[in-house]
């Protein structure tokens, strides 16, 4: 069977003018019969020959006979056809001017100019809040495909580095021609923690992307469990560093993705131990205040200028980019928290401490009716 045929194309002015010329024609012809019914039952006045009375009417005349009454109607709707549709076009096409900008914009910043806005300002109506709404649209698309390739252009870089490292490795052991087994075995070590180091890194920026994918799962979870889990294969890192960890667990329910929000108290947990100092501390707390469930993880550690905290939640992004803090991190970790944050609709709250380190808090929303809720609490 042949396809059918699409209808044919006609514009939206056209519409709105044929819509618009009806109306102002339908307006003038009730127009036209208020005023010449009236007129087709008035007679003529007479007024007699040297008198001073007034004009009377005699009933003797012709008044406006139906003849002229409808040659006067035929001539008033012939003018009114042209000028309702001239005005209907003219309304048609103002009203149709910012849609004109919308769609003509549209189209330029789909070429690539994201950087281009509506602007259509005055008059306030509904067309205009559109043009605000597509405005804040294209300026969050603008910043995502920004981060989008900032990530991309750092992540090939991070990538590269190690692949870069694991290749002078090999040629240079097999650039020796007196290496013994002994030579061979040190540098297949360090291969595979080169390989490891890589390894970890594609499993953190995997983190990220699921992260901000967005949730695929809501249960209800207490923030408690879900930090003592983390902890567990993490209490011997703490006094391996000279690091004191305090834990005030105190129930937090909420609902969210589990794997998620265990990756979130990972991370910030990894990251307080991590970039701390000999002789530090880290303080993990959980608790329900109010409406909300709340995880704060406060750690010492070198000072951080208050301009650079919100940095640090950005991909790739390290207080020191030096080549040997990259045994320490990715500069992944606290994009990860704030991911998951944005995912799970929470509230980030980051302080620097004057005395060093920072302070991290996690505001989820509380699940109601607690009581029923323990029951089914992820575990």
């Amino acid at each position: 069977m042949a396809d059918p045929q699409p209808l044919p194309r006609r514009s939206l002015q056209a519409r709105l003018t044929l819509f618009y010329a009806t109306g102002i024609f339908l307006a003038g012809l009730v127009v036209l019969a208020i005023v010449t019914v009236p007129l087709a039952g008035i007679q003529s006045t007479t007024t007699p020959a040297n008198s001073p009375a007034p004009a009377v009417l005699t009933g003797t005349g012709d008044g406006i006979g139906p003849s002229q009454l409808l040659v006067g109607s035929a001539v008033a709707v012939a003018f009114l056809v042209p000028i309702a549709w001239v005005v209907g076009w003219f309304v048609a096409g103002r009203f149709l001017r910012p849609l004109r900008a919308i769609t003509a914009t549209a189209k330029a910043i789909s070429a690539g100019n994201l950087h281009q806005r509506l602007d259509l300002g005055e008059p306030a109506d509904e067309l205009t809040e559109l043009g605000a709404i597509l405005d804040d649209l294209f300026a969050r698309l603008e910043g995502s495909f920004d981060a989008q390739r900032h990530f991309v252009a750092n992540a090939s870089h991070e990538l590269r580095t190690p692949l870069a490292g694991l290749r002078t490795l090999l040629e240079v052991a097999l650039a020796d021609p007196d290496a013994d087994a002994d030579a061979l075995r040190t540098t297949c070590q360090e291969a595979l923690a080169v390989g490891g180091y890589q390894e970890r890194l594609v499993q953190a920026l995997l983190a990220l992307a699921t992260s901000e994918r967005g949730i695929t799962r809501r249960d209800t979870l207490d923030l408690a469990h879900v930090v003592h889990r983390v902890l567990t294969p993490r209490r011997d890192q703490a006094p391996q560093r000279s690091i004191d960890l305090a834990e005030h667990l105190a129930p937090a329910v909420t609902a969210g993705d589990p794997g998620l929000i265990e990756s979130l108290a990972a991370n910030l947990i990894d990251n307080a131990i991590r970039h701390n100092h000999p002789g530090g501390h880290v303080e993990i707390t959980t608790l329900t205040a109010g409406t909300q469930a709340t995880l704060t993880v406060t750690n010492s550690g070198p000072v951080i200028p208050g301009d650079q905290v919100q940095r640090l939640f950005q991909p790739f992004q390290r207080l020191v980019p030096d080549r040997n803090s990259r045994r320490d991190g990715y500069g992944l970790g606290l994009a990860i928290v704030n991911a998951v944050t944005q995912a799970h609709h929470a509230t980030l709250t980051t302080t620097a401490r004057p005395e060093g380190g920072l302070t991290i808090t996690v505001r989820f929303p509380h699940t109601a009716h607690q009581g029923d809720d323990h029951a089914r609490l992820t575990t």
